[in-house]
């Protein structure tokens, strides 16, 4: 696909990071994914690792050694991508693995942003934003990812939208790691940008199922079988 065409793609998603530097920064993790296989480690032992090691990142980021809680944050967040990797290597996952996958990321999240607001109730002279603004963060990060189910329960595509997972991970790593580098300022404003795009996210998933939803159905050529071109509203 040329540069243009992804570039258009995105944009239609309307999702901040490009596909082509996703594409890119799984081809980086190739080698990963080879040793994990040569390691016979399983896409779901990767999965708990990856929690594990966002748990020990916001133990670490609470405790205000935000530098090294970022990295360790980098590694977990990019373990969640090798799983599905190391998935499709070894002949596609299973049900039980997406439904594992899925849960310990919504686990991951909840306890980063408590990582979070543990870090501003031990630095902050009056942590009520900050925390307030985690919380708000964390609540439009759970929508954002219930609104897709919700809607592939029901037959709709719906991974659109300005912050998935991906890009809310992003901004939070690079606040903390800028918080850690003295720019106190960073990790807020971080966090603010991320409850904000979630906000516009959700909006943006419930406008396009709505628009699916009110799709007509294609009415089928005589003579041939029936066949709905689209979900019912």
């Amino acid at each position: 696909m040329s540069a243009s065409r992804e570039q258009a793609r995105d944009l239609a998603r309307g999702s901040l990071v490009p596909a082509w530097l996703k594409e890119a920064g799984r081809a980086v993790l190739d080698p990963v994914v080879r040793l994990a296989l040569r390691l016979r480690l399983t896409p779901n032992t990767v999965t708990v690792i990856g929690l594990l090691l966002t748990l020990l990142a916001a133990t670490l980021v609470a405790s205000e050694s935000l530098l090294l809680g970022a990295a360790i944050l980098t590694v977990g967040s990019l373990l969640d991508a090798v799983d599905g990797a190391l998935a499709r290597a070894r002949g596609g996952g299973t049900a039980f693995g997406g439904f594992l996958d899925s849960t310990l990321d919504r686990a991951g999240e909840a306890i980063l942003y408590m990582g979070v607001a543990g870090y501003y109730l031990r630095t902050a002279a009056d942590p009520t934003l900050p925390v307030l603004a985690a919380f708000v963060a964390l609540s439009g990060s759970f929508m954002v990812s219930y609104s897709r189910a919700r809607a592939e329960g029901v037959g709709f595509h719906a991974s659109v939208g300005l912050a998935p997972r991906t890009e809310r991970l992003v901004l939070i790593i690079a606040g903390i790691a800028l918080a850690g580098l003295g720019f106190g300022t960073a990790l807020i404003g971080a966090i603010t940008i991320v409850a904000a795009l979630t906000l516009a996210t959700l909006i943006q998933r419930i406008w396009h199922v709505w628009r699916l939803a009110e799709q007509p159905l294609v009415a089928p050529v005589a003579g041939d079988a029936a066949e709905e071109h689209g979900p019912r509203g």
